[in-house]
């Protein structure tokens, strides 16, 4: 089996233009199953279209993007994105469903239960499963709007796994969280490694105290155009944020997580 055919998504060469204005050029990205990779940048480097491709939303504007092994142009896309799940913190709820029900809708693909559709006994008890899994079992009938922040995320990551999905995105998935609550999340995340070990994922962020522990990978872009890409302790450097982000960064490691600070010159008294 070639490197290509093994890959969950392979990006090649990939630009995007919108109005006329280039928005990414040159990327290129290769995910295998099991990996965990990060996309990293200042607001506004591309990271989001980036990851529209990984999710079949966006399309390029040249290049090639293979997602689970069918290329982009080439496969019917409501099928290819069954087997892809997707956490985004601005998921609209907008009606009071249970988290039960949040969950069961990864199913349909919608933002609520459709119409004349009933869950089997079977996708009950594995939305039952998973929200023993994120730490909800006691939430099972909790409704949306009672849930905090956290509890959402949480639910959010259930709704993404039940279709059992080849590729997980997540966008941002901390976004909101006080820091219990986000080391809450994280910790859910570190574990589909040991729950999910085939399952690739591609997780968005511009802070690296937001990295789950189990981040194999990472992508950084800067202006459009990749700073730097690999296995994480290779990507991921004082230097690397540094250029990315254009300031200096100091950037460490600790206990398998990442921080980042700027470099302050002192003033002499």
């Amino acid at each position: 089996m070639t490197a290509s055919a093994s890959a969950v998504l392979e990006l090649r060469d990939v630009t995007f233009r919108r109005d006329g204005t280039h928005i990414l050029d040159g990327i290129d990205l290769t995910v295998r199953a099991g990996e965990h990779w990060a996309l990293l940048g200042p607001n506004g480097a591309g990271k989001s279209t980036v990851l529209g491709f990984c999710g079949a939303l966006t399309f390029p504007t040249s290049g090639t993007v293979d997602v689970l092994g069918r290329r982009l142009g080439r496969v019917e896309l409501q099928e290819l994105r069954r087997h892809i799940g997707h956490v985004n913190p601005r998921h609209p709820v907008r009606s009071p469903l249970t988290v039960t029900e949040v969950v069961l809708t990864g199913l349909t693909g919608t933002l609520e239960p459709p119409l004349r559709w009933t869950a089997t006994p079977e996708q009950i008890a594995r939305a039952h499963e998973l929200l023993h899994t994120v730490g909800l079992d006691g939430r099972l009938d909790a409704r949306w709007p009672t849930l905090s922040q956290g509890e959402r995320g949480r639910t959010l990551i259930a709704r993404a796994l039940i279709a059992d999905p080849r590729l997980l995105l997540l966008d941002e998935p901390t976004t909101g969280l006080d820091v219990a609550a986000r080391e809450q999340l994280l910790e859910t995340i570190d574990d589909l490694s040991r729950t999910a070990p085939d399952l690739a994922s591609v997780l968005v962020t511009h802070h690296l105290e937001e990295l789950p522990e189990t981040t194999t990978h990472a992508l950084l872009i800067s202006h459009g155009r990749i700073v730097a890409t690999g296995p994480i302790a290779e990507a991921v450097t004082t230097e690397t944020v540094t250029r990315a982000f254009e300031h200096a960064i100091r950037v460490e490691r600790a206990d398998g997580r990442w921080s980042a600070r700027a470099v302050r010159e002192r003033v002499a008294r």
